[in-house]
């Protein structure tokens, strides 16, 4: 098992404190039905007899948005596997948690290159927490896989069946390289976006946006709407009978869906996407175009479609589904699926636009190694 887990964890890949918020906001629900001893429990609905999706939700996991290639097309791992996996990464989280040791040595250089066993620590070592980065106390990480029908699930991408995301076409990767040579970084690149092209560092603008403190990183807010494996795993649903809003914890965005309608002129483009939603039977589908490229999603480009689908279950949390496609920019559609968790937990603000001192530190830090290349050079 010990090599097993070397093996399917052991490099990083990726899909990202304040006053808590007011009470949430329910939409009006009706009295549910009288059960009966071998009933279903009912699902929560709203006035109009659509369910409820109102609520908080927990959305952290141990899952990666890409599945390791060693579990090739198998889309869950034995009850075994999970458990000790599942094992491994508690306690790894609660050591980690321990006070520091104030006598203890510098990190080596280039940071620990020892075995990683869980994709968690894979991508702690890869978000410089072994080298001055955040330490545990200031994160929190899932310590379960995502199960779905009973199923521990080894990857969020379910379609293709491999678990990984599509091939990108030639021009999209020529697109990409242009905006990369123009010294921008990803746009929607994480808080590990440390470098970039040559330029980078020139001005805020060309900074990631979150950063900038603009949009949370991973594809936190969506569509589609990811986990982002750090901290900030709260989501809460506040449904009324034309729209659907969803304010994500991490760098405070709220989405706003409209039930009914149609889109937007092709012409409005907007940062998450305008986003219609309808009711099949339970299920709510929202269908999101118009998206600008200055999010690019995993590197799309304005064609990006985003197709989710939103199931609550008797248990209270919801089933998310979302299907990604942009002929510019992938050989093929694919799709993914994970739950988001009901929790009675609190959603907290998140300020960091609230004195952002990192912003000028890279930037005046940047200048500083210019001049130190400049007199080298003399």
């Amino acid at each position: 098992m010990q090599n097993r887990l070397v093996a399917l964890f052991g490099a990083a890949s990726f899909a990202a404190v304040g006053v808590a918020a007011g009470p949430q906001v329910l939409a009006q629900t009706s009295a549910p039905p009288a059960r009966t001893a071998s009933a279903k429990p009912a699902i929560a609905r709203a006035a109009e007899g659509h369910p409820d999706l109102s609520g908080m939700y927990d959305v952290a996991t141990m899952t990666p948005l890409r599945r390791p290639a060693e579990f090739g097309n198998r889309r869950a791992l034995t009850k075994e596997e999970a458990a000790e996996m599942e094992r491994y990464e508690k306690q790894r989280q609660d050591t980690s948690a321990q006070p520091s040791d104030p006598n203890r040595e510098a990190p080596p250089v280039g940071g620990d290159k020892s075995p990683t066993h869980s994709y968690l620590e894979a991508l702690f070592r890869f978000g410089g927490g072994v080298v001055g980065g955040y330490n545990t106390f200031w994160i929190s990480p899932g310590d379960s896989f995502a199960t779905v029908n009973g199923e521990k699930r080894t990857s969020i991408v379910v379609d293709p069946p491999n678990g990984q995301v599509p091939a990108m076409k030639a021009e999209a990767r020529e697109r990409n390289a242009a905006l990369r040579a123009a010294g921008a970084v990803r746009p929607d690149a994480g808080e590990t976006a440390e470098a970039g092209p040559a330029g980078a560092f020139d001005g805020p603008e060309l900074r990631p946006l979150s950063e900038r403190c603009l949009l949370g990183f991973g594809s936190t807010s969506g569509p589609p709407s990811l986990p982002n494996y750090w901290y900030n795993n709260l989501k809460q649903v506040v449904q009324t009978k034309d729209s659907l809003m969803i304010l994500n914890e991490m760098v405070h965005d709220a989405r706003i869906i409209r039930i009914g309608g149609t889109h937007l002129p092709s012409s409005v483009r907007l940062w998450l996407g305008d986003s219609v939603g309808r009711w099949e039977g339970d299920v709510l589908v929202v269908d999101t175009t118009n998206f600008t490229d200055k999010t690019q999603f995993e590197g799309s480009g304005e064609r990006l479609h985003v197709v989710e689908r939103f199931s609550k279950s008797p248990d209270g949390s919801l089933l998310y589904q979302f299907t990604v496609d942009d002929p510019t920019t992938w050989d093929r559609a694919w799709s993914g699926e994970y739950p988001w968790r009901a929790t009675t937990d609190g959603l907290y603000e998140y300020a960091c636009h609230e004195g952002n001192y990192a912003m000028s530190n890279v930037l005046s830090g940047a200048r500083q190694h210019e001049k130190e290349e400049a007199g080298a050079q003399r």
